[in-house]
């Protein structure tokens, strides 16, 4: 069979006994030990444990920024290990949002042309990508601020636009490094509010890395995660 994105519905992310490992000079470090794990669409979702306890690692293979040593990673019904650079590429381009707790805006681009950037990455016409973007930052709170750029903006607004980003392009999930990291407590609920008023209306899937206590709150499952083993 050749390679492509399947059309096949089953759990939206599936991972089986997977391992990580990392060299460090010349040892290996083992940074996910036998994970298994099953996501369904619409479902909202935290993955919690300390500094070093492998939730990035782990979120990075959910993206499909990653691969792992040993194990499947099914994601959309696609085994990441089997498709191409290329493939992989699409998958995340079309399906996966990003939000990360440095927000990784474009410091030269406006906010209303860092929630574009995605759709411009997809070939969009121009009025398509203004009707997207613009429906995005009202949704966040933000249609006011489309021509600031990031140093002109708070913390809190800066996520808000990188949610926007994450969601412009109808992703089918959102993962979430963190998000609230370099919030304010007040900020951080605002800010998580939002994402899941978009999980409930566009029931789109979310999966946070955390060890805020606020954002677990929130989730509707919630997977421990220390020493690379889920508990």
């Amino acid at each position: 069979m050749g390679q492509g994105i399947s059309k096949k519905s089953l759990a939206m992310i599936s991972l089986k006994n997977v391992t990580k490992d990392y060299k460090l000079g010349k040892s290996v470090v083992r940074a996910l030990q036998g994970i298994d794990l099953e996501i369904n669409k619409g479902e909202f979702v935290s993955i919690c444990g300390p500094s070093g306890s492998g939730k990035t690692t782990l979120l990075n293979l959910l993206g499909c920024l990653d691969s792992p040593t040993t194990g499947q990673v099914i994601v959309m019904n696609n085994d990441v290990a089997r498709l191409s650079d290329t493939v992989l590429s699409r998958l995340r381009n079309k399906t996966i949002g990003f939000i990360f707790q440095t927000f990784n805006l474009i410091p030269v681009l406006t906010a209303y042309e860092n929630v574009e950037y995605p759709l411009v990455l997809l070939g969009l016409s121009q009025r398509e990508r203004q009707q997207r973007v613009l429906k995005m930052l009202d949704e966040v709170g933000l249609i006011n601020f489309t021509k600031h750029r990031p140093d002109e903006l708070s913390g809190g607004q800066r996520q808000r636009v990188a949610i926007a980003r994450a969601l412009v392009t109808n992703p089918k999930m959102v993962l979430a490094d963190e998000p609230t990291a370099n919030l304010d407590s007040v900020t951080g609920e605002e800010i998580l509010k939002i994402m899941k008023k978009m999980n409930e209306e566009h029931h789109t899937t979310f999966i946070f890395s955390t060890h805020d206590s606020q954002i677990m709150k929130y989730a509707e499952k919630i997977y421990n995660i220390r020493d690379g083993r889920i508990s």
